[in-house]
Parts: C-alpha cells; structure tokens; sequence
C-alpha cells in the first residue's frame, strides 16, 4: 500500500491531456474566429487572461482544499487587471499567467517546498517546449499543446514527499506496539486464508 494518501479528486494525467487538447483547440480557433473584432494583441490579452481562469476554476474543481478559493480567485484576476496596464509585452503577460497559476497550484495541491519547485521547473519546461513548438512550426495550436501537456504532467508530482521518505524508514524493530501490530496482523492473514486452522 503507498504510503502517499490517493486524493480521487486530484487531476490523472489522460484528463490533464484531454484538457490541453480542449484549450489549444478553443484558443487557437478563438484566434482564427475573432482576429477580425480585436487587434491581434488586444485579442491574444484576452484569450490568455480567459485561459488562465478557465485553467484556475478548473484546477480548483478538482482540488479538495475548499478555503480561500475566493480570495484566490480575487488575487488572481487582480493580477491580470494589474498586466494589462503596466506590462505591455505579450511575453510578460504569458509568464505573470504561467507565474500565478503555479503559485495557486503550488498552494492548492501540494504541502511539501520540494514539490512546488518541482512544479515551478515543470512550468518553465513547458514555456520552453511551447517556444520551441511554435518556433519550428509556426502553428498556435501547437505551441498551446505542448504548453498544456507538459503542464498536465503536474498530477505526476507527490503532494508531500517528506510523508513518503519518512514512510521507507524501517520502524523501530524493538518497539513493543509495533511488534503486536505485526503479529496480530500475520494472525489475521492466517485465518482468512486457512479458517479451519483455528
């Protein structure tokens, strides 16, 4: 049995997959369905500021921490509010995005610092990745997907490794309680499998 509790809310990576194929698709038709309404940088501002909170409400949906949603929530879009006005360049806006949601995921889905960075450098591999995709293909949808699939690989990360290496010591083999335990437990096994033993 792991020694990590299973929390059945928390995102697998083949639903992370069919999420980043729904938002490449859904921006990159978002893109090709209304560049004539908004100039192309007003538009892509807001399809990454409506991305980032579909991504937020969806990252909350599936996690069982209930408090201070709201506030992060207000924080979040504050952020957003906060550059558009004083970040004009499109990359700035991507990472300050990129930057928040792995602050709230950080916050929401793990409990160890060691996690979390593990989380940041995910992050960071996935701008890369979405660089590199876009740069040899020149295809939105494509830099979006690899954006979004190395971000799914999160759900890969343990929420707290420090549970999980205290778990690999060995007890204390002269601890009395430990002992009992065993030996109830292998008395137990015993008898449901053989009965008529007893």
């Amino acid at each position: 049995m792991s020694s990590l509790s299973i929390d059945k809310r928390r995102p697998g990576f083949l639903e992370g997959v069919v999420v980043a194929l729904v938002a490449s698709m859904t921006v990159s038709i978002s893109v090709a369905a209304f560049d004539w309404l908004l100039p192309l940088g007003i538009l892509v501002r807001v399809l990454i500021s409506v991305a980032g909170v579909a991504y937020l409400l969806y990252l909350f949906s599936r996690c069982r921490e209930k408090v201070g949603r709201m506030t992060a929530l207000s924080v979040y879009v504050s952020m957003v509010i906060a550059t558009w006005v004083f970040m004009p360049s499109i990359h700035w806006v991507v990472i300050a995005h990129l930057g928040l949601i792995w602050l709230i995921r950080s916050l929401y889905f793990y409990s160890s610092v060691l996690s979390a960075l593990l989380d940041l450098g995910l992050t960071a591999l996935s701008v890369v990745g979405a660089v590199a995709a876009y740069l040899h293909t020149d295809s939105l949808f494509l830099g979006l997907w690899c954006l979004f699939l190395v971000q799914a690989l999160f759900t890969w990360i343990p929420s707290n490794w420090q549970r999980q290496s205290a778990h690999k010591k060995s007890p204390v083999e002269n601890d009395r309680f430990d002992v009992a335990y065993r030996a109830a437990e292998n008395a137990v096994r015993k008898l449901a499998t053989n009965p008529t033993t007893y």
